[in-house]
């Protein structure tokens, strides 16, 4: 009973000192100086530690927590500081005589001893690549240009090479993810029927698929430790952005899925649903605000955003209130208006194919460019053809608009204001910034909204030619 009390205890002992992180330093360079222990977090860089370092540039990091496995940072000040991996083993030594990180040495740590080891590699392949490019460029003959291109394509395969031999070495390690985080495996075109290989639009799309399909290949987006690397939020931007179809419709189930597979993370989870939410109301791709709208919804309405501020929500239920009732492919919210002289129109009874929502004042600086403009090259070549515009001015000074209206003869449209502003025209269709268009069919439906005049000219062309 006694041995088996004494062999816990020890179990126990060594289980509770190995949560701890010591890391002892030792930077000639930096001899009497007090050097940071820095972490990347997401494309930021937080201290988490600081020593000072004896005549001899000796110090220690150490602290009685874990740290998150990342890429960390010796941090001296602006010019002087390297990154080294911080992986499983956080008892470890390490010195450097430069501000390299291939130069470093490392005893005690597998993983950050073996992310120098493949840096020390990749000096090494940059090296013969440079030589092989010069190579290339004096090189005469076609046969010694082929050549030299087939060992400049062999140095990616025998990084590839390397990255497996980690991998195998250390399996299921952060090192081996980390080297292979970036890595987006290129569709081999030889693999393709030919008559995609010589379709250029074809192969594009193939490309393409294959982008969509392999693109998380090697980033296991619901590992947390990539968030302490300068990895994860380039990525899903690259994947938001460019990678996803650009249609609201062909984003959200993927992006849902994400959040989906992030969940058990809160790290991850908050990260990601903040980014979506901001690159959603942030996009420049037309009807992208719906996304806004269901991710509000969904996920910070229904309390599962955590870290939501009352501040944040209120600015998330105003952008909401704004957006909900302007969103593609709803039918637009009706109007009732009075016109210039004093009749009364409403939006939905406007016969046409297509009607243009036009929201403006006068005194806007952009206004008083755009809507001349849009009158002039949008609205005249297409009045006979089925159009019509619902010309909103949204201030009640009649004088300023009557003068606004004459300097420019735009009385041949549809002239319209609410001088008591109680038709909420300005929450309906979000005039917070003027001037704003929305294009609805012929059954008010919107299908599009808030472009420029060129974009007018070619999507309103399309509809009525």
């Amino acid at each position: 009973m006694a041995r088996t009390l004494l062999l816990l205890l020890i179990l126990f002992s060594t289980q509770v000192f190995s949560q701890n992180y010591k890391i002892e330093l030792q930077l000639p360079l930096a001899a009497n100086q007090k050097v940071q222990l820095a972490y990347h977090f997401l494309d930021n860089i937080y201290i988490k530690d600081t020593c000072l370092l004896d005549n001899n540039g000796i110090g220690v990091w150490q602290g009685d927590t874990l740290l998150p496995q990342g890429l960390y940072k010796v941090y001296i000040d602006k010019d002087h500081h390297f990154d080294f991996l911080i992986g499983d083993d956080q008892q470890f030594s390490l010195s450097n005589k430069s501000y390299k990180s291939f130069e470093m040495k490392v005893t005690g740590a597998p993983e950050t001893e073996a992310l120098v080891n493949y840096l020390i590699f990749i000096e090494g392949l940059k090296k013969r690549g440079a030589d092989l490019n010069n190579q290339l460029k004096s090189a005469t003959s076609e046969d010694d240009k082929i050549l030299i291109r087939d060992k400049m394509n062999g140095l990616n395969k025998e990084m590839y090479s390397y990255w497996e031999s980690v991998g195998e070495k250390h399996p299921n390690s952060f090192v081996h993810q980390f080297l292979v985080a970036n890595y987006v495996p290129a569709l081999d075109v030889t693999t393709l029927p030919l008559e995609v290989q010589n379709d250029d639009s074809l192969l594009l799309h193939a490309r393409f698929k294959y982008q969509h399909e392999h693109f998380w290949d090697n980033f296991n987006y619901t590992d947390e430790r990539l968030l302490y690397t300068p990895f994860y939020k380039p990525k899903l931007t690259t994947w938001f952005n460019k990678v996803l179809y650009p249609a609201y419709d062909s984003v959200k189930p993927y992006v849902y899925q994400f959040l989906d597979d992030v969940k058990p993370s809160k790290r991850i989870f908050q990260f990601a649903t903040s980014f979506f939410l901001n690159g959603s109301i942030n996009s420049k791709i037309m009807g992208m605000d719906a996304l806004f709208v269901d991710i509000a919804n969904d996920y910070y309405f229904t309390g599962e955003a955590f870290w939501a501020s009352d501040e944040s929500m209120k600015k998330i239920r105003e952008n909401v209130l704004f957006m909900k009732d302007n969103l593609l492919g709803k039918t637009a919210p009706d109007l009732t208006l009075e016109s210039f002289d004093g009749e009364f129109y409403k939006l939905h009874q406007v016969e046409s194919e297509l009607t243009a929502v036009l929201i403006y004042e006068p005194n806007c600086s952009h206004c008083k460019v755009f809507v001349p403009e849009f009158y002039k090259d949008v609205y005249l070549p297409n009045k006979d053809k089925g159009l019509q515009v619902f010309a909103i001015y949204s201030m009640d000074d009649k004088e300023e608009w009557e003068t606004f209206l004459t300097k420019h003869d735009m009385f041949d449209w549809m002239n319209v204001w609410d001088k008591d502003h109680s038709s909420r025209f300005k929450i309906l269709y979000d005039a917070r910034q003027t001037p704003g268009v929305y294009l609805l069919d012929s059954d008010k439906r919107i299908i599009a909204k808030k472009m420029d005049i060129k974009g007018l000219k070619q999507l309103i062309g399309q509809k009525l030619n």
